[in-house]
């Protein structure tokens, strides 16, 4: 490893061409948060990198810092995502929102390693997952809670009155009572603020048994949260996730 240079796990974010043969690369990075790279010659058909350096894919990255880009000097595949989930249009929008939701939560040089295992488990979730949106939510909420921006899903968010409450708003930070609830705000069911709640705490042996106890009901309740989950992740991340909004 040449000596300034540092190794890092990492997922390709976003690409850009540059030049004739090269490529900026966005990398989400385990220790060291948002990294912009070049990868020299990667367009090129003999290029050392192959194939390797693109969305979906868990990489082992070598990088030398710069000025203003990093350049990339190795790169070996970790595991590869994107087998499943390219082929799939949902797998395929839901991992691109995962990717585009990680980046906007991230910030240059600061690492966040729990931020970037949500990411990688989510990918490799989706890979072979029959219920993307699902994955997705899960991801969306965990996340979102791991930046400090986890909705109420029980108390009202406003006077913190104890729930459960059939009012969410985002701009108030989700589950509201009746006094607090502002004009606008969206009337659900309690059933699916506690499958928010079981999604962004890990609780999947009762998500499953509420699937098998109604199956029905179990999907109306996945669609009512996940948009719940999608406007509240849309009000607070500047500027939005555009891959979201394609559901």
């Amino acid at each position: 490893m040449r000596r300034g240079s540092f190794r890092d796990r990492a997922l390709v974010v976003r690409t850009y061409d540059f030049g004739e043969a090269d490529r900026i690369v966005v990398l989400l990075t385990r220790a060291h948060g948002l990294v912009r790279a070049v990868a020299k010659g990667v367009r090129r058909a003999r290029s050392r990198f192959g194939s390797r350096i693109q969305r979906f894919v868990l990489l082992d990255v070598e990088c030398y810092p710069g000025k203003n880009l990093a350049l990339i000097t190795g790169a070996d595949t970790v595991n590869y995502y994107a087998s499943g989930i390219i082929e799939d249009y949902q797998r395929y929008s839901a991992a691109c929102a995962v990717l585009e939701t990680a980046e906007k939560l991230s910030l240059a040089d600061l690492p966040d390693a729990a931020l970037f295992d949500l990411a990688a488990a989510a990918l490799d979730s989706l890979r072979h997952d029959d219920t993307p949106l699902l994955s997705l939510d899960i991801f969306l909420l965990q996340a979102m809670g791991s930046a400090g921006w986890l909705p109420e899903m029980f108390n009202c968010a406003h006077c913190d009155k104890p729930g459960p409450h059939r009012g969410f708003d985002p701009g108030s930070g989700g589950a509201v009572c009746a006094e607090c609830r502002p004009p606008g705000a969206a009337t659900v069911p309690t059933e699916a603020l506690r499958l928010m709640w079981w999604m962004a705490h890990g609780r999947y042996d009762a998500m499953a048994r509420a699937q098998q106890a109604d199956p029905v009901q179990w999907a109306a309740l996945v669609d009512t949260a996940h948009r719940l989950i999608t406007d509240h992740v849309q009000y607070h991340l500047e500027r939005g996730v555009l891959s979201l909004r394609a559901d």
